[in-house]
């Protein structure tokens, strides 16, 4: 079963996609990992990111790792890069 959410690019996510937001099809049981994947093939740029990003769903940070999501349509995805400052 599949799942619209909307995705919310910061900072040089934002940059490297070209958005600031997004709704997209992904299904609804599926790992950060395998959504990640998914983000990377819609937007390619966005590989620099990899090992660095952090998502959060639901507006609750999520690993990246094998464990499932259980997401719902309408749901908020946020791609937060690393920031940088002083």
């Amino acid at each position: 079963m599949n799942t619209e959410v909307s995705v919310l690019y910061f900072a040089k996510s934002a940059e490297l996609t070209g958005l600031k937001a997004e709704i997209i099809t992904v299904p609804s049981n599926i790992s950060s990992v395998q959504l990640w994947q998914d983000l990377e093939n819609r937007h390619p740029r966005l590989s620099v990111l990899r090992g660095k990003v952090v998502l959060a769903v639901r507006q609750e940070f999520v690993s990246l790792c094998e464990q499932p999501l259980s997401l719902r349509d309408g749901d908020e995805l946020a791609i937060i890069p690393p920031l940088s400052g002083g």
